[in-house]
């Protein structure tokens, strides 16, 4: 048994119709980022977020803006993988009304006030990311990083439809190489394009109350090819679209199956393992050595997150017929419950 092929979108449409329900049209995925996520109406059921991961040589770091219509939620974090130093630094902002989420994926996003600057710079062909932080850890941190988008890459920009009033519009770019620094105190972490790769994941919809997701992804050097491995589980089960691909070297693999995430939830620093829920197109085992976890308590919203920092190892099938062997892949793996 296999899963249909899903439907792929190859000219400029937009999100939502003029009632600001799922337009029909925008259920599918491109290989460049051309669906507009043009949301309007459904009063505090809206959620908007860019979250960026940069997986340096000696660091992985993470800037977030994200806006959840009743209030907007930004946090930074890093994780030194020698000495394992982690810091994460969030700030909420009721209502968060001067941040303003673009409805093209490839767009300008800011934030600042006096205790955090995020500004997310996107001009001819290449995001400029600047993160100024006074207290982070008790020092100051400044990142200044250019990510390019090479011009011919594929991306992963998928609709998910629960419904015409519950949908989500993700994009996944990855492989992107990546220059800059990041400074924190007196160490200043250097980052090279050759080897430094920046994932962006950008969303746009309306959720259900309650959400459950898993989300696997790695952008690594392997050998000579830049390598981008994206899973998702639960939330897309039964909407008959995914956001499952494998980039080789710009290249992407779509996966049109649902993938299976195995893996103790009591004890997430355990083995897990990632496969397609048919064929053996993606067979994969996760091994964690760093556990992020994320909690949010307030009235309103609960939020649990485990994110994993690990290796992958195993084997994908490519669109060509081709087997792609993976061997210590580095990458992250995360379980992740809401109520919003």
């Amino acid at each position: 048994m296999q899963q249909h092929a899903e439907r792929e979108i190859s000219t400029p449409v937009s999100l939502c119709d003029s009632k600001g329900n799922l337009n029909p049209a925008a259920i599918g995925f491109a290989r460049q980022p051309i669906i507009d996520s043009n949301l309007t109406g459904h009063f505090m059921r809206k959620k908007k977020w860019n979250y960026w991961c940069v997986y340096g040589e000696d660091i992985l770091f993470s800037a977030t803006i994200s806006h959840l219509d009743y209030a907007a939620v930004c946090f930074v974090y890093f994780l030194d993988y020698e000495t394992q130093r982690f810091f994460e630094k969030t700030i909420t902002i009721p209502l968060g009304q001067r941040i303003n989420m673009p409805s093209k994926v490839l767009e300008t996003v800011k934030f600042s006030n006096n205790d955090m600057s995020i500004q997310l710079l996107h001009m001819q062909g290449e995001t400029h990311m600047t993160v100024t932080i006074s207290d982070f850890d008790g020092e100051l941190l400044h990142a200044d990083l250019h990510i390019e988008h090479p011009k011919n890459d594929d991306s992963l920009n998928v609709v998910i439809p629960w419904n015409r009033q519950l949908f989500q519009h993700t994009a996944k770019h990855h492989t992107l190489p990546t220059s800059g620094f990041v400074k924190i105190g007196e160490k200043r972490y250097t980052f090279n394009p050759e080897e430094s790769f920046a994932v962006l994941d950008y969303g746009r919809g309306v959720w259900p109350r309650s959400a459950h997701w898993n989300w696997a992804m790695a952008s690594q050097k392997v050998g000579d090819q830049r390598i981008g491995l994206n899973f998702g589980g639960k939330w897309t089960d039964g909407t008959g679209m995914t956001e499952n691909a494998i980039f080789v070297d710009g290249r992407m693999t779509k996966i049109h199956e649902d993938v299976l995430f195995e893996y103790d939830q009591n004890d997430f620093m355990k083995p897990w393992r990632i496969r397609t829920k048919f064929s053996k197109d993606v067979d994969l085992t996760f091994t964690p050595f760093f556990k992020r976890v994320a909690k949010t308590d307030a009235r309103l919203v609960t939020s649990s997150v485990h994110q994993l920092v690990g290796y992958f190892n195993g084997v994908l099938n490519l669109e060509d017929g081709s087997s792609l062997a993976i061997t210590q892949m580095l990458g992250s793996s995360e379980e992740h419950l809401a109520k919003w």
